[in-house]
């Protein structure tokens, strides 16, 4: 398949192996993983990539002020919609009408928070659901049965661009992160290939969230606020990346629990040579 550019890309660590399967395993599972759309490569190696920190990207009364909806989705969450597929107040997945997450329209909530919009807009390419969530605490074990994959591209044709989506933290919750998890042989979460992303205030991150397994761990105690915007992959958004990259963090800093860092990078480097 086509792929644009190449950049640094965030670490992965091994961890024990999983017991309990999400709640929506069989759902994601059955996600295509394998088309012909064109894909960046910057996400080749473990489908996810960090970016440079963005702390002050958006005052806190603006995203305080967003309406925000009950929608439920890997948490106790709500969500204020900036973008949806009609420009209208919804949380509605593109792909229940039949359209992959991309021509988003802008709601009544851009004008409240502008600067969230100038930022998607900053990133010069096509987007879909642009949205802030808001996510009550869970604890890992909860945030296990709720490990997902997302249906960006159910209904993309396979000439245009990969959609995969981007988060800004807008809360600190340095002791939270994402979990991600790539594919076992039979197509569920791979513990083995898990990745944890910090959710300190103005942490970035480009994730294939319809390759990934992901969830939010929250370890705070007042809801974590971040905005998550799904792009289309291409040339624009590959330049975006690579201005915006930052060398992956080392395992000792940013995997404190995951052991020995150098038996970390043989591990990996043995999975991608098996590849």
């Amino acid at each position: 398949m086509p792929r644009w550019g190449s950049s640094e890309t965030v670490d992965r660590a091994e961890y024990p192996p999983m017991i309990d399967l999400p709640l929506d395993a069989e759902l994601s599972r059955s996600l295509d993983l394998h088309t012909r759309h064109p894909r960046l490569d910057v996400l080749g190696a473990t489908g996810a990539v960090r970016l440079t920190d963005a702390p002050e990207v958006c005052p806190e009364g603006e995203w305080r002020s967003l309406e925000y909806l009950d929608w439920k989705s890997g948490g106790d969450t709500h969500f204020a919609p900036l973008a949806s597929v009609d420009g209208g107040m919804n949380c509605v997945g593109f792909s229940n009408l039949r359209r992959a997450d991309k021509d988003g329209i802008w709601t009544a909530n851009a004008s409240v928070a502008p600067s969230l919009q100038r930022y998607v807009q900053d990133v010069g390419c096509n987007f879909g659901r642009v949205r802030v969530i808001s996510l009550k605490p869970q604890a890992r074990s909860e945030a296990k049965t709720l490990l997902h994959r997302d249906q960006n591209n159910r209904y993309n044709p396979e000439n245009a661009g990969w959609v995969v989506r981007s988060w800004l933290e807008l809360t600190d919750n340095p002791d939270s992160y994402m979990m991600l998890m790539d594919n076992d042989p039979d197509g569920y979460p791979d513990p083995a290939t898990e990745i944890r992303i910090p959710l300190h205030r103005g942490s970035r991150f480009v994730v294939d969230t319809q390759r990934l397994w992901h969830v939010v761990v929250h370890r705070g105690d007042q809801p974590r606020h971040g905005l998550i915007s799904s792009f289309e992959s291409g040339p624009e958004l590959d330049r975006w990346i690579r201005r915006n990259r930052s060398l992956p963090a080392r395992f000792a800093d940013a995997y404190p629990a995951a052991g020995e860092p150098l038996k970390q990078l043989r591990s990996l480097t043995r999975r991608l040579k098996t590849r």
